[in-house]
């Protein structure tokens, strides 16, 4: 049996509206048999369905390839539903026949296809109050189909006929706006109606005119909200007409009287326009839009996967604090917001204010989040009950404190809304050891906290901002828990874009700060790192083309700043940031910066090198083999003396030389010395902060030092990352003492308790642990390493990865004899490597076989480290 699968047009499944003009798309192959490879494929597109109206075949390709497949030649037009299958051949030559049909649909390709204009309020208004805007339209005959096309500056909803548009939150989305605005597409066919229809919007400021960063800054994009919608018609008679925003429309005041990001809501139920998007509404009391100046020539559509409710959390206490007030505790430090019903009369008000965290007398405590009021405020209409939820502004909270809601509280009045990136999930992992096992909960939650359209350092305070140097430090954890491509393809871009003229990186993308010339190594080597990982990950070459002229630049830019073109010992560096060894006072850690721009210049340029080659582009990559070569000579002239002594003696230190390859021979024997040596002087703790701190278990257990590596891992006093486990955190802190073990906090102007950075040991876990990797050469686990490392302190682990190929499972046993087990599932049209640790040959079954009578099983090697072996797809269970 052979099947072709869940067919994806770039990465996604039945897009509406992209603008890409040369799609890819990428299927899965479904086999009972092991050791099944593509060898043929077939792509068809058409117009319809039922496939009677071809416009585009491949015919019978030749190869193995189903993932990122373009198809040449196919010439897209704008608001096009192309419908697509797949047809594959096995070695064997046994057919998938066609797969079920699958389509992507172009949104307008055109920027001469806008007719829409932007429309807003009157410029001289000075209310906080969001704007309604509508506008009625007839449809005179049937429909066979509509689509709107939307946009805004500040943040958009969309009614039609007293109905939502969609189900996408904080539209159009954050991006570089003065470089790229998105447009959502949205089939609306199914809520028109024959005769009067009522299209409205209700606008909020969001991340473009709202306030943004510390110091009570806003409108730092512009000062005015505007929307801007096309919506086509096309009539089962063929006819087609276009509604647009322009002068026809009419504008009032919402209810929403205040709606900030980082400060909340203000919402008056006493305002509420009943039937306001419906027909027959009297509208002849509102006012006239004003035309608000914006070029087109910026809009893009949607890129990444939108902001969606994803589940809903019900509260687990209801508290009375020492102070008297009441709080819920909704068990999870979460980031949306509450949803809550109510009864009372007109004009009362209830607040609901968010905090992570009580104080070490159990009291409500918002110090954390500096001047982010995080508060919803709600005036009763009065009478029946009222349930509301806000819609322009996200909080960060597991504690809410309930004001005027009187003492009768029930705790099912109140849901907790959780929203982040819709990402597809691919990750899982589990152990023997229940507090590794919320660990990585609080990994996940602090990905679904901070991935809110970008990946944001924290979701509480004010700040929530797109800081590059902990994007680059967690991705690849990232992309083991959610499908990140789409996400992280739209953030290069922005910062690509927010690129300044010399190939600086802002420290923040989208960049929002005052200093844009300032570059920090590990932070701006976002530029590499990421677009990198996505390809590592995800085989997509495509965003290695695209971001290429920006990883370049961005190398440019350190090779100009030395003194030395080979090192990097000028500027301003986070370096170390929050290293536990650091000076007090300071945030900084006590490793040299220079040490840590420069390795960070050797290992971006590494990255870079590898890129060209990857592109073919031969000459650079010979080019930037010998930069990393001269770069590499200086780091060792500079920072390693001729003894072999790296000449900072900090943990981080010896982490990123041996971590980057910066170190051969006696140098790399002693750096691994003396990182056991300090780590000895700690009693197995870590002194690393947000540098060092992603590549320290790795380097231990890829240098021989397994079982420190777990001793770290398995620390549960303070600093550790159990410690928090312990502590009774949910999410990944900032900081490693965020609570102190008296219950005091690390600080009040600095200290999020939902902070992703520390959780890129979620890397390790998945990578180390269960021992899912994949070959470099063969990117996007195209080739499969499975070389789990079992430790001291656990007796079973479990990793599973929905990879673009499949589902990969690596999950190890110790048993009571003494004897290990591996149960490996390997997906069709890829092959694998595994190794069994501490294996001898002749000792190895596969489901109870001798190794050379297994099926799928194609070569065997004993080596020092264990038995290696092929494999071919299929699953396996291996017992030593």
């Amino acid at each position: 049996m052979l099947e072709v699968i869940e067919l994806r047009c770039e990465y996604k499944n039945n897009p509406v509206g992209i603008d890409v003009i040369n799609p890819r798309i990428s299927w899965k192959l479904k086999s009972d048999q092991r050791s099944i490879k593509q060898s043929v494929y077939e792509i068809e597109v058409a117009d319809d369905q039922s496939f009677e109206n071809g416009v585009w075949n491949s015919g019978k390709v030749i190869s193995d390839q189903s993932v990122h497949v373009e198809l040449d030649g196919l010439n897209v037009v704008s608001r096009k539903r192309y419908h697509y299958r797949v047809k594959g051949w096995n070695q064997n030559g046994d057919s998938s026949g066609w797969s079920e049909p699958a389509y992507w649909e172009t949104g307008i390709l055109d920027k001469k296809e806008w007719q829409a204009q932007w429309i807003g309020t009157a410029q001289n208004s000075e209310s906080e109050q969001c704007p309604l805007l509508r506008k009625g339209f007839e449809v005179t005959g049937g429909i066979k189909q509509a689509r709107i096309y939307a946009s805004a500056l500040g943040l958009y909803e969309l009614e039609l006929n007293g109905t939502r548009v969609g189900d996408s939150y904080f539209t159009p989305g954050w991006t570089s706006y003065k470089h790229r605005l998105q447009v959502q597409t949205y089939d609306v066919t199914e809520q028109l109606i024959r005769g009067e229809n009522v299209i409205g919007a209700t606008l909020g400021n969001g991340w473009y005119k709202g306030y943004l960063t510390w110091g009570d800054r806003r409108n730092l994009y512009g000062d005015r909200q505007a929307l801007f919608a096309q919506l086509h018609l096309i009539y089962e008679d063929g006819r087609e007409e276009i509604i647009i925003t322009d002068g026809s429309w009419k504008t009032a005041g919402s209810p929403v009287l205040m709606s900030e990001i980082y400060h909340g809501e203000t919402y008056d139920a006493r305002l509420e326009l009943p039937a306001w998007s419906c027909a027959g509404f009297d509208d002849s009391g509102w006012q006239a839009v004003e035309a608000v100046s914006q070029s087109n020539d910026v809009l893009i559509a949607q890129e990444n996967d939108p902001v969606k409710k994803i589940e809903e959390i019900k509260p687990i206490e209801l508290i009375k604090t020492p102070k008297g007030e009441t709080v819920i505790d909704l068990g999870q430090n979460m980031v949306g917001w509450l949803r809550f019903t109510v009864q009372g009369v007109a004009g009362s008000e209830v607040e609901i204010h968010h905090a992570e965290v009580l104080d070490q007398e159990g009291n409500f405590y918002t110090d954390n989040i500096r001047s982010a009021k995080q508060t919803i405020r709600y005036i009763l209409k009065g009478g029946d009950k009222e349930t509301y939820e806000p819609r322009f502004t996200f909080q960060g909270f597991r504690y809410v404190r309930l004001v005027g809601f009187g003492e009768a509280v029930r705790l099912e009045d109140f849901t907790g809304i959780v929203l982040h990136t819709d990402m597809a999930s691919t990750g899982e992992f589990e152990c023997s050891d229940p507090l590794v096992n919320q660990l990585q909960h609080n990994i996940e939650w602090g990905l679904k906290g901070n991935f809110l359209d970008v990946p944001t350092d924290c979701p509480q305070r004010d700040e929530r901002l797109g800081w590059t140097g902990d994007a680059q430090m967690f991705i690849r954890t990232a992309a083991y828990l959610k499908n990140i491509a789409p996400f992280f393809t739209k953030w290069s871009r922005d910062l690509a874009a927010d690129q300044t003229e010399n190939g600086g990186v802002p420290f923040v993308i989208p960049q929002v700060l005052s200093d844009k010339d300032h570059s920090s190594a590990a932070w701006g080597d976002a530029a590499v790192i990421c677009p990198w990982t996505i390809y590592l990950c995800y085989g997509d070459k495509r965003i290695l083309e695209e971001q290429y002229d920006s990883m370049q630049a961005w190398v440019g830019y350190i090779r100009s700043q030395g003194d030395n073109e080979y090192l990097w010992n000028t500027g301003f560096h986070f370096g170390d940031w929050l290293g536990l060894d650091s000076k007090p006072d300071t945030y900084i850690g006590a490793t040299d910066r220079d040490y840590i721009a420069t390795a960070f210049y050797a290992y971006s340029t590494s990255l870079l090198q590898k890129s060209a080659a990857v592109l073919g582009k031969t000459e650079d990559a010979l080019n930037y083999g010998e930069l990393y070569e001269r770069i590499v000579e200086a780091f060792t002239e500079e920072f390693v003396t001729p003894s072999g002594r790296l000449s900072v003696p900090t943990q981080t230190a010896q982490v990123l030389g041996l971590m980057f390859g910066l170190l051969e021979g006696k140098a790399k024997k002693r750096a691994n010395d003396k990182l056991m040596e300090l780590l000895e002087e700690s009693k197995f703790h870590l002194t690393t902060g947000f540098v060092g701190t992603p590549y320290l278990n790795h380097v231990l257990s890829d240098n021989g030092h397994l079982d420190a590596a777990y001793k770290l891992l398995f620390q549960q006093d303070y600093p550790s990352w159990l410690y928090q486990v312990t502590k009774g955190a949910t999410t990944i802190w900032e900081h490693w003492d965020g609570i102190k073990e008296d219950g005091s906090f690390w600080s009040k102007d600095m200290n999020s308790f939902n902070h992703y950075a520390y959780g890129a040991i979620g890397d390790w876990l998945y990578r180390s642990v269960a021992g899912i990797d994949t070959d470099e050469q063969a990117a996007g686990y195209k080739r499969i390493f499975i070389r789990p490392q079992p430790g001291e302190g656990l007796t079973w682990a479990e990793g599973r990865l929905d990879t673009m190929y499949g589902k990969i499972r690596s999950s190890w046993k110790k048993t009571e004899q003494g004897g290990m087990e591996l149960e490996v599932s390997i997906p069709p049209n890829t092959t694998a490597e595994i190794q069994l640790p501490g294996a001898g040959s002749d000792s190895v079954k596969e489901s109870g076989i001798a190794l050379n009578k297994a099926t799928g099983v194609d070569s065997t090697e004993q080596t020092d480290k264990g038995v290696v072996l092929t494999v071919g797809s299929g699953d396996y269970k291996f017992s030593w």
